[in-house]
């Protein structure tokens, strides 16, 4: 649990006062039916009032004491359960964040928002109670038994006997239910991968009205989980039932065989009161123990869950370091190719181009050309297996990750805003730019005008994944978020996909008058998008088909000329 311990730094002082002061409360509560004994045994046996009060102040504070370490031991407790969660909920999305696409792929959506939002609950659960009871129930489960048998060693066996009996079964109940509390994990978290898909493709169901059939499958695998829980909710239903019973024999038992040896002088009634307490205590600890070892169970669960994902080391890292030339072209790819992990057939193959600063390459082909694989390849969210890709001279293998994708501005098909204004969606890429640079972005991608219409300018909201815009509008935001700052590199992938041809056309025609210094890579299946490039990149099947102007192209480019005619398009 080296990933896990790591989050717990920091911590240490309150997860160390935290069960000392539970110890302290549990030793209160050891020593409270001694007195009460006393009081019984002297006070009122001889009815000694003075004695009364004066071990009635002690029992007062031996409450107030008992209590006082309670409410703090627990505070500590709750305090740094917290601060942990907190720590190991902004891990695991910092790291998930820095993983490739393939590697989050393996672990899937639903599992990992579980890991940040379930798993990540029940570790600082466990923590919690490990932290108020770790120290308490062991040291009141031994020290009740050590007590008892200190008072009386004939009651006392009854302890041990109680003891054994109530532990053993109990362990029997918690072994069947750890098993089960994966298998509830499990189904977790394919219900919320479901859920996921079914939120996320909700006007796609609605479109090809599958909502019955899509409720069935979720009801179907809900009814699943629900009928699991409600089984190992029926094994844990005995837990209670049980450690009752033991309890009310044991001290129906202490009662009788005390009063025996109360009738017979070998006891006082003192000490089968406080007897009967030490039992009450002891069995409850024993009861509580097992309560905790199953919380403690399903938080290192979790926990071996959460450092699955915490252990897995990032496939693209920081480069030794590189510094971009100005002398240099933008963009050069040299033999690149790639695959898949899953793949047999390449999705690049022997790609090889260069891309002049002030440049406009096109990048067509059909679907699964390679297309989204070139931009993914030049971001690095993937590296290529053979040949060489740099940007303005230098490897992308060699460049620290931030100050290579600083160098690029990136605006996919499907765009992606986040919850805020748009302001704050803009200067993702550039924190550091002014409201004339948001402005001047928003004019290039047409998008200046729907945002003004919004009447606060650039406060205006942006809901979670810019659901209050349309799709279009959405596509020009992003197109303006590639441009701020002013990147050496711009990469459109199918960024004009939802704009109709005139607004495609003003976006193009305005890119191209601002972006004087600047390369632009503009992916799309469209040929009106990209036959006024300087150059364009056909690809077909991962392998280059053809590069060069689109009339250079027409001419002699077989699968070049499909797209066009496609297209109804003529050179």
């Amino acid at each position: 649990m080296k990933e896990i311990t790591k989050s717990l730094r920091g911590q240490y002082g309150r997860m160390t006062i935290g069960p000392l002061l539970k110890l302290l409360e549990a030793i209160f509560e050891l020593m409270t039916p001694l007195v009460v004994a006393g009081m019984i045994n002297v006070g009122i046996g001889f009815g000694d009032t003075a004695y009364i009060l004066t071990r009635g102040l002690w029992l007062f504070g031996l409450i107030v004491g008992g209590m006082l370490c309670a409410t703090f031991g627990q505070y500590f407790a709750a305090e740094a359960a917290a601060r942990v969660g907190r720590t190991l909920r902004t891990r695991i999305l910092g790291h998930v964040l820095r993983l490739s696409h393939e590697q989050a792929g393996a672990f899937g959506a639903g599992r990992l928002m579980q890991s940040v939002t379930g798993d990540v609950l029940l570790i600082q659960s466990g923590i919690n109670l490990l932290v108020r009871l770790g120290a308490r129930v062991p040291f009141l489960a031994v020290g009740g038994v050590v007590m008892a048998l200190l008072l009386n060693p004939t009651i006392g066996l009854i302890f041990m006997g109680s003891t054994v009996l109530l532990g053993v079964i109990l362990f029997f109940i918690v072994r069947h239910l750890l098993v089960a509390f994966g298998e509830i994990q499990r189904e977790q978290d394919d219900l919320a991968g479901l859920a996921r898909e079914n939120l996320t493709g909700a006007r796609v169901i609605r479109a090809f009205n599958q909502q019955e059939a899509e409720e069935a499958q979720f009801d179907r695998q809900a009814t699943d989980l629900t009928r699991l829980m409600v089984r190992v909710g029926k094994l844990a239903s005995l837990m209670n039932p049980v450690s009752v019973l033991l309890i009310n024999l044991a001290i129906f038992a202490t009662l009788y065989l005390g009063a025996q040896h109360v009738y017979q002088d070998l006891s006082n009634p003192g000490e089968i009161v406080a007897l009967v307490s030490y039992m009450t205590m002891t069995l409850l600890a024993i009861a509580v123990a097992v309560h905790l070892a199953m919380i403690s169970a399903r938080a290192l669960a979790s926990a071996k869950r959460v450092e699955e994902v915490l252990q897995m080391e990032p496939a693209i890292v920081d480069g030794a370091g590189a510094a971009p030339r100005a002398d240099a072209p933008v963009l050069t790819f040299e033999g690149v190719s790639f695959c898949y992990e899953e793949s047999t057939c390449p999705a690049l193959e022997d790609v090889s181009f260069t891309l002049e600063r002030g440049r406009v390459l096109g990048v067509i082909g059909g679907t699964g050309s390679g297309k989204s694989t070139l931009a993914g390849l030049i971001l690095r969210f993937m590296d290529a297996e053979t040949g060489e890709i740099q940007v303005s001279g230098g490897d992308v293998k060699d460049y620290a990750l931030q100050d290579l994708r600083e160098q690029i501005g990136y605006a996919p098909q499907r765009s992606a805003l986040f919850s805020g204004t748009v302001a704050e969606n803009l200067r993702m890429a550039c924190p550091e730019a002014t409201d004339e640079d948001l402005w001047e972005a928003l004019t290039v991608a047409q998008a200046a005008d729907f945002v003004e219409a919004r009447g606060v300018g650039l406060d205006a909201d942006v809901e979670q994944g810019g659901l209050n815009f349309s799709g279009g509008q959405r596509q020009r935001l992003g197109i303006a978020c590639a441009l701020v700052g002013k990147p050496s590199l711009v990469i459109l992938d199918d960024a004009f996909a939802a704009l109709d041809y005139l607004t495609d056309q003003a976006v193009r025609q305005a890119l191209r008058e601002w972006a004087k210094d600047i390369a632009v890579v503009l992916i799309s299946q469209r040929v009106a998008s990209v036959q006024n490039a300087d150059q364009i990149l056909v690809l077909d099947e991962g392998k280059v088909a053809g590069l060069g102007s689109h009339e250079t192209l027409f001419a002699s480019c077989t699968v070049y000329q499909e797209i066009c005619r496609s297209q109804d398009i003529e050179g």
